[in-house]
């Protein structure tokens, strides 16, 4: 296990070079931003996504800052497939350092309304998804002795709100799953942590802002922007970055004493004890 002392220099306890990342969730959003800012520290990453195509393209901008991608088209509701993304990285570049289950889908709806097929649908890819990239992830690093797994809850497990009970509960899973594992990994010199962000500009808030055309609207993304900055305290609303320089703090060297813990990434507007 890594352990940073207080005489080593700043930008090295942050410095990823030589450790290789797998993120699932890669093409869009949280997982495509810390593809960018995990590269920038150095790291190799291998981006998963069900949008093979949205990922490649992650990989190539990140190519073209010359660091070093490998996109591999992934459904994380299916284990096989998750499993492959891992052995992917172990067979391309022998190693596994940071494992970020990121993908994930919204889900709204009354509890009495949600259907069988929709709860199954959320449950496979942001909880069954999140589980299978943990147990691919801790096989490896178990046998290495090292590595961070980072998985990505929600703001939504502090704040009961109406229709957002499918999601809400597969994130207060993620949660739960995170302190579990990161008791049996431990002795492992694996650590293991979750993100819980607020409200963020990405993906997940456009129906948000977009006419019945599927198109952003102006007027509609103003307005979201300005309720999105007043529910926080610190009077802006989260951006994906925001996201992956938390993930980035908490798989450095830096982070090298904290596991288990839900970090917020939410502009204060929630401040659970």
């Amino acid at each position: 296990m890594e352990v940073v002392r207080e005489d080593i220099p700043v930008a090295q306890a942050f410095d990823l070079s030589g450790q290789v990342a797998v993120l699932t969730g890669a093409a869009s959003g949280i997982g495509r931003a810390a593809a960018h800012v995990l590269a920038g520290a150095g790291a190799t990453v291998v981006l998963g996504d069900l949008d093979g195509e949205g990922a490649g393209k992650t990989a190539k901008e990140i190519e073209a800052r010359g660091a070093s991608a490998l996109a591999v088209p992934t459904d994380v509701t299916r284990r096989v497939e998750v499993e492959a993304l891992v052995a992917r990285a172990m067979q391309e570049f022998g190693r596994l350092d940071v494992m970020g289950n990121i993908a994930g889908v919204p889900s709204r709806g009354l509890v009495v309304d949600v259907t069988d097929e929709e709860l199954d649908r959320v449950v496979a890819i942001n909880l069954k998804g999140v589980f299978f990239g943990c147990q691919a992830a801790m096989r490896v690093m178990a046998a290495q002795r090292s590595g961070n797994i980072i998985n990505v809850s929600s703001g939504a497990i502090d704040v009961p709100a109406p229709t957002l009970s499918v999601y809400a509960m597969t994130k207060a899973a993620v949660a739960m799953l995170t302190k579990t594992l990161a008791t049996e990994a431990a002795p492992s010199g694996v650590r293991v942590n979750a993100l819980a962000p607020g409200i963020i500009l990405s993906n997940f808030s456009r129906p948000h802002f977009i006419d019945e055309q599927g198109e952003v609207d102006p007027e509609r993304f103003a307005q979201y922007e300005r309720w999105a900055a007043d529910a926080a305290p610190l009077g802006r609303v989260g951006l994906p970055a925001d996201v992956a320089w938390a993930i980035l703090y908490l798989v450095s060297g830096a982070g090298s004493f904290i596991t288990g813990q839900i970090l917020r990434p939410n502009g204060g507007n929630v401040m659970p004890w």
